[in-house]
């Protein structure tokens, strides 16, 4: 066996920044009134907004019960969820946006482990 090697994770970081490069994020959090799970849904998903996509995101919370044809039209069978539009591919995370590795994954902020 030959000597392990090391991953450069910070590498794979700065590639990753590179590719999303100035993209614009348009998010959309469907939440269900001012319940304490749709709350911190709401909170989670700002802060990470601001730590990652600083001035690079649009990010328009929905309450279903306001606005029920958006649901509808977006097929929201569960809230909270938060739905990618921009840039494709469209992604859906549902919950309360507290499993920052996960949303930080699908919103392609992070590498993926090999």
């Amino acid at each position: 066996m030959g000597p392990k090697k090391v991953k450069d994770s910070t590498k794979e970081f700065e590639e990753v920044l590179a590719l999303a490069g100035n993209r614009k994020y348009v998010l959309r959090l469907y939440v269900t009134g001012a319940t304490p799970k749709s709350v911190k849904a709401i909170r989670n998903i700002k802060k990470i907004c601001d730590e990652h996509l600083k001035g690079r995101y649009d990010l328009e919370v929905i309450d279903i019960y306001q606005q029920p044809v958006l649901a509808e039209g977006e097929q929201i069978i569960a809230t909270p969820t938060l739905l990618k539009k921009l840039p494709l591919p469209l992604r859906r995370f549902i919950g309360d946006m507290s499993d920052t590795e996960r949303i930080l994954l699908g919103l392609v902020l992070r590498p993926k482990e090999k």
